[in-house]
């Protein structure tokens, strides 16, 4: 299955509403930090429902946001939620990002990057549109350290990339960005239950759920182009 037919279903399937009530948890503080100036333009790359472009107008007076999706009914539910006519909605490959060179201000992906078929190729893709000193967010729950979510692969169709802390920093320096941070933002909203509750349906143990959503939480990691 490609990444176009697993997301038109979880689109039709109501399931982008979900994604973004889970991801917001760690999602809203990352985009805090986001140096973003009023009026500059932003892309959110992978933007399922487009939570985050929309936080981004409401937040940080951001101009013109682009969320890009490779699912044509996730770019059209999102559009269908944003009632905003500085933010519009694209479907595109991230692979060959439908931007000029040097015409972005800043880059956001939560949760999706790790979907690329190349990540390499989406790395050089982003430092080519990036304006000088422009950043590039990249959030991902699905990551080497966090052995809560490598069976993940398992549950869907299409194949991820799994990255551990060093090779995300690594790609990030071949593309030709800076790594400015990388950190985990926990997440400290979902209600974990006491131990006398477990085990429950997905979490044997009390501390395998405190280690995957308060320690692991969120990889977030900052690249800045030259």
């Amino acid at each position: 299955m490609s990444v176009r037919e697993e997301f038109d279903e979880w689109a039709t399937s109501g399931r982008d509403r979900g994604m973004e009530e889970r991801h917001w948890h760690t999602a809203k503080h990352a985009l805090a930090r986001m140096p973003v100036e009023p009026g500059d333009t932003v892309l959110d790359l992978g933007c399922g429902s487009g939570y985050a472009g929309r936080a981004l107008r409401d937040t940080k007076d951001a101009g013109r946001i682009y969320g890009l999706d490779g699912s044509p009914e996730m770019a059209h539910n999102a559009a269908g939620y944003t009632d905003d006519p500085q933010v519009g909605y694209v479907v595109g490959d991230f692979g060959a990002l439908p931007f000029a060179d040097d015409s972005i201000d800043h880059v956001w992906s939560m949760e999706a990057f790790y979907y690329a078929a190349d990540p390499h190729e989406t790395l050089e893709e982003i430092a080519r549109i990036l304006r000088p000193g422009g950043t590039f967010y990249c959030a991902v729950n699905y990551y080497e350290e966090n052995v809560h979510s490598h069976e993940w692969q398992d549950n869907i169709a299409v194949e991820m990339t799994r990255w551990d802390r060093d090779q995300y920093r690594e790609a990030f320096r071949s593309a030709g960005l800076s790594v400015a941070e990388q950190d985990n933002v926990p997440d400290r909203e979902i209600t974990i239950p006491s131990e006398a509750e477990f085990p429950l349906e997905d979490w044997d143990t009390r501390e395998a759920m405190v280690e995957r959503y308060r320690e692991y939480g969120t990889l977030l990691t900052v690249g800045v182009a030259p």
